[in-house]
């Protein structure tokens, strides 16, 4: 039931070569609302350091939120950090991450961008795109295009633009912090994509799923030793 790429590339590429790689996964970007609701989101966030780095998934039953299961990963980094490449020094940690998982989930939450990056194509989008599965980038912080502060009330948001382009929304996942900046990732849309997260962020600025898997990747134990009963 683990979430596998449906197809792969070489990882040891130049920064050029993955600049260029970046421009032709972009045109298999769907953006899609949710075919049904969703009942398992996974939150997904990588560590580096000491050139390994430390994918971990958390699953979650929606919409209670829930963590059901977890599962963690370590590859050593060879891609130097250059950003708007994140991908290429995350990504195979992640994707190990995501083969070890039991359960499926509908839909992946990064930590990361998706859409809302140079060559629309952050750590949300390309994971997306290899498993050609529904998946949403929220990041902390922007990486790529303009905005307007939005309203201080939860739930208010504006749209992130790329010149006349809209590449995702700064939305207020709670009343006076600071806002995070969703995205498309792959086989979603950004209405999608703002309810969910919204949704999956009932009391902190993160959402519940990216909570978690940022716990675990320092090496928190979730909670309970269930496991997913209803795949």
């Amino acid at each position: 039931m683990a979430v596998l790429p449906q197809f792969a590339h070489p990882w040891d590429l130049s920064p050029a070569e993955a600049r260029a790689l970046q421009e032709r996964l972009r045109a298999q970007v769907r953006i899609t609302p949710l075919a049904t609701p969703p009942r398992w989101v996974a939150g997904v966030d990588v560590g580096i350091q000491d050139d390994i780095a430390r994918a971990a998934v958390v699953l979650l039953s929606f919409p209670d939120l829930t963590p059901l299961e977890a599962s963690t990963a370590q590859v050593p980094v060879s891609f130097p950090y250059i950003p708007g490449l994140l991908a290429f020094r995350e990504g195979p940690a992640v994707l190990e991450a995501l083969a070890q998982l039991n359960g499926q989930p509908d839909v992946l939450l990064f930590d990361a961008q998706g859409l809302a990056h140079p060559r629309r194509m952050g750590l949300a989008t390309h994971m997306g795109i290899l498993l050609d599965w529904p998946s949403i980038g929220c990041a902390k912080s922007r990486l790529w295009g303009e905005h307007e502060e939005p309203p201080p009330q939860r739930g208010s948001w504006v749209p992130l633009w790329d010149g006349e382009e809209v590449i995702g929304a700064v939305l207020r996942t709670q009343t006076g912090v600071q806002p995070v900046y969703v995205s498309v990732g792959h086989r979603v849309d950004l209405e999608t994509a703002i309810d969910l997260v919204l949704a999956c962020a009932p009391t902190c600025r993160l959402p519940e799923p990216i909570r978690w898997a940022h716990r675990v990747a320092s090496g928190e134990a979730l909670p309970t030793a269930r496991q997913p009963t209803l795949f």
